[in-house]
């Protein structure tokens, strides 16, 4: 709770909300308004790299190397009972049919699934937005593929719930009322919100079509800060980009409440 309490001092400072003689000590601290964002965006990206983590391993296994469900299923049992967010943890086969925990053999295929040729080239996905053929649910896919003799024979992926993630921000992050955080990927998706309604949607689909320019031109860029108007109230965000989603994260606050 320290580190959160120093944080949204900082969040406060940095973005210049704190009264005017704190203000001051704004030019002392000399540090990036990025930092801001990367705060928040350090709690998403260290969840999906846990369960990146957790899937090499059972990929590196006798297990999921064997291209037996029955084989690898307990494996991928536990690591759906270890997790809060998932909404499907999966074992893929390079036809593009798969196992879930919950269903065992889907009669969906993941063949036109974007992700799907890349992660049969042997490279891990994380940060791909669908929604989960298995469950319906608005899922963030984290995958890595199962080699063997440098061929990949299957692929191990967890569809994250995003509302789920979303609440487990939410609840480590603690922010007032009139903040909140957002994190939106290339194609100007919304990935995670605070307010979980808005996940999936575009910028311009909850406020007015302007929205949609306004955040086109923020997603060229790095980092930064920038206000706009959503609903009638004036906004002011800091964010930065995500080497490991390609996501850009953002804090916002209202102003005036």
């Amino acid at each position: 709770m320290r580190f959160y309490s120093f944080l949204m001092a900082f969040v406060f400072l940095s973005l210049g909300f704190l009264p005017a003689q704190a203000a001051s000590e704004k030019q002392t601290l000399n540090v990036d308004a990025s930092v801001v964002a990367n705060s928040f965006q350090g709690i998403a990206e260290e969840h999906l790299a846990g369960i990146l983590r957790g899937e090499r391993v059972i990929a590196a296994s006798a297990e999921a190397q064997s291209g037996d469900w029955g084989r690898v299923r307990p494996a991928l049992v536990r690591l759906s009972a270890d997790l809060s967010t998932d909404s499907a943890v999966w074992y893929a086969v390079p036809d593009g049919h798969y196992y879930t925990v919950e269903k065992g053999l889907v009669t969906q295929n993941l063949k036109d699934r974007i992700y799907f040729p890349e992660l049969m080239a042997g490279s891990d996905i994380e940060g791909d937005l669908v929604i989960s053929k298995s469950t319906g649910q608005r899922s963030v896919i984290v995958a890595t593929p199962v080699m063997v003799g440098g061929k990949m024979i299957a692929a191990i992926g967890v569809s994250v719930s995003a509302s789920l993630l979303s609440r487990l921000i939410e609840e480590k992050t603690r922010l007032p009322a009139d903040m909140y955080f957002y994190a939106i990927n290339p194609d100007s998706k919304i990935a995670l919100h605070r307010n979980i309604d808005r996940i999936f949607k575009h910028p311009s689909d909850i406020g007015d079509e302007a929205l949609g320019p306004i955040f086109n031109t923020v997603l060229d860029k790095d980092h930064g800060i920038f206000s706009y108007t959503l609903n009638g109230e004036e906004i002011t965000a800091a964010y930065q980009t995500s080497k490991a989603t390609g996501w850009h994260f953002f804090i916002a606050k209202i102003r005036g409440r």
